[in-house]
C-alpha cells in the first residue's frame, strides 16, 4: 500500500492528461479501485457544453478563465461523488500555465485530495495551498538535483512534499522533464540513479523518507515489480489509462493511441519550451516538416491566437524561435474530439498493455498490480 498524507491507497497513480483526457470519469473510476485518480486541470470547459456555448468563440480572457474554474469545480465534485470516498482524487496542474495559482486554489476549495504539479518547479505550492493543510502536495520532478532544490525551498516554508513523482523523460508522454531534446535519454534520469540519490538527500537533510512514485514506461506487471524493487513506493501510469473505457476522450483519440507503433511516436520541442512526446498524426507531420521555417519566421504577436493565453511562456505568442510555433490548446482540443487531421495526441513511448483493445479501468489496475479484477 502507498500512504500519502495519512491516506492508504493501492500503489498505482493515474497520470494527469490534458486537455480533458483525464477528467472526472477516468479519475473516479481509478479512485474506485482504491488507487489515485487524477484530473488534468487545463481547459476543462471543453467537457461542458454550456460553458463552451458561452466562451467557445469568446475573445474575453477573463470569461474563459472563469469558465475553466467553474468546470474544474464541477469535475472535482463529480469525481468525488462517483468515487464514493474510495481511493484519492488528485488534480494535476502544470506550473507553466498562466492559471496555475488559480487552478491550485480552486482544486483545494473544491475538495481535491492532492495537488500534483509538473512542467516546472513549484516552489510556491506550499503558500498557495496553505489554507488547506489536509491536501497532499506532490511535485513531479525528473532528477536528483531538482528534488534537492524543491526540498530545501519547501523545508524553509515549514512544509515538505507528501510524495514525489519521478518521471523519466525517455518514456513519458506529453511535456517532458528535460530542458533540451538531446537530454531526454540522459542516464541521470534513470530510476536506478534518481531513487538512491533521493534517499541520500533525505538522510542528509535529516527528514523522514518521502514516498517516491516513478512514472514513464510503466506498462507491465514486471515493470511495476522492478520499480518496487528499486525502492519506489508507487508507480504512475498515463497512456494505458487514457485508452480505457472510462477515459474521458473521444473513441477516436483512444484508437490513435492504442494503434500507434513505435515508429509513429516522436519527440519534439513544444510551444511551452519543453520537449514533448506525441503520435505523428497528419497535423504533427506537417508541422515538423516546416518547423525550422516557422521558427526562423517567429515573431511576437499582439495577443494569443485564441485570446486564452493558456501558457505563461508561449513560443508562438511570444515569438520565441527556440520553442514550438503552434497553438497547443487548439490542437490538444482537436485530439480530445478524436480529430486525427488536426489533433496533437500526446502519448508515452511504450506499448499499451492490451494492444488495440479498450478495456475497463478495473482490468488495467488488476493487470498492473497482479490482482484479480473485481
Amino acid at each position: 500500500m502507498l500512504t500519502i498524507r495519512g491516506r492508504r491507497v493501492r500503489p498505482l497513480v493515474q497520470g494527469g492528461m490534458g486537455v480533458g483526457i483525464s477528467a472526472h470519469r477516468l479519475a473516479a473510476a481509478v479512485a474506485r479501485e482504491d488507487c489515485v485518480g487524477t484530473i488534468s486541470s487545463v481547459d476543462l470547459r471543453r467537457h461542458h457544453p454550456d460553458l463552451m456555448r458561452a466562451t467557445g468563440l469568446s475573445r474575453d480572457k477573463q470569461a474563459i478563465e472563469r469558465a475553466n474554474l467553474t468546470a474544474l469545480d464541477r469535475e472535482i465534485r463529480a469525481a468525488r461523488e462517483i468515487a464514493g470516498g474510495r481511493g484519492m482524487i488528485a488534480v494535476n496542474v502544470m506550473r507553466a500555465v498562466s492559471q496555475y495559482a488559480d487552478y491550485v486554489r480552486q482544486s483545494c476549495a473544491s475538495g481535491a485530495d492532492a495537488i500534483v504539479v509538473g512542467a516546472g518547479l513549484p516552489f510556491d505550492l506550499p503558500e498557495l495551498a496553505a489554507d488547506y493543510p489536509e491536501v497532499a502536495l506532490i511535485p513531479i520532478l525528473s532528477e536528483a538535483r531538482a528534488i534537492g532544490l524543491v526540498l530545501r525551498k519547501w523545508q524553509r516554508k515549514g512544509r515538505l512534499p507528501d510524495a514525489i513523482v519521478i518521471e523519466h523523460p525517455r518514456y513519458a508522454g506529453g511535456h517532458l522533464g528535460a530542458a533540451k531534446l538531446e537530454e531526454v535519454a540522459d542516464a541521470r534520469f534513470d530510476f536506478s540513479a534518481v531513487l538512491p540519490a533521493a534517499q541520500r538527500l533525505f538522510e542528509e537533510m535529516k527528514i523522514a523518507p518521502i514516498p517516491i512514485i516513478v512514472a514513464g514506461g510503466i506498462n507491465t506487471p514486471q515493470k511495476v515489480r522492478q520499480a518496487f524493487a528499486l525502492g519506489a513506493a508507487g508507480v504512475q501510469v498515463g497512456t494505458p489509462f487514457a485508452v480505457t473505457e472510462e477515459g474521458d476522450a473521444h473513441p477516436g483519440f483512444k484508437r490513435v493511441l492504442a494503434e500507434a507503433k513505435a515508429e509513429d511516436i516522436v519527440t519534439f520541442m513544444s510551444v511551452a519550451g519543453l520537449p514533448a512526446r506525441a503520435v505523428r498524426t497528419p497535423w504533427l507531420a506537417r508541422y515538423l516538416e516546416k518547423e525550422a521555417e516557422l521558427q526562423r519566421r517567429a515573431r511576437k504577436r499582439a495577443e494569443c491566437t485564441l485570446a486564452f493565453d493558456c501558457l505563461e511562456q508561449c513560443g508562438l505568442r511570444d515569438g520565441n524561435a527556440r520553442m514550438g510555433q503552434f497553438c497547443i490548446d487548439h490542437h490538444l482540443a482537436a485530439a480530445l474530439r478524436g480529430d486525427v487531421e488536426h489533433g496533437l495526441f500526446f502519448r508515452g513511448s511504450e506499448s499499451v498493455p492490451f494492444g488495440t483493445q479498450v478495456r475497463p479501468v478495473r482490468e488495467l489496475t488488476a493487470h498492473l498490480l497482479g490482482t484479480p479484477a473485481g
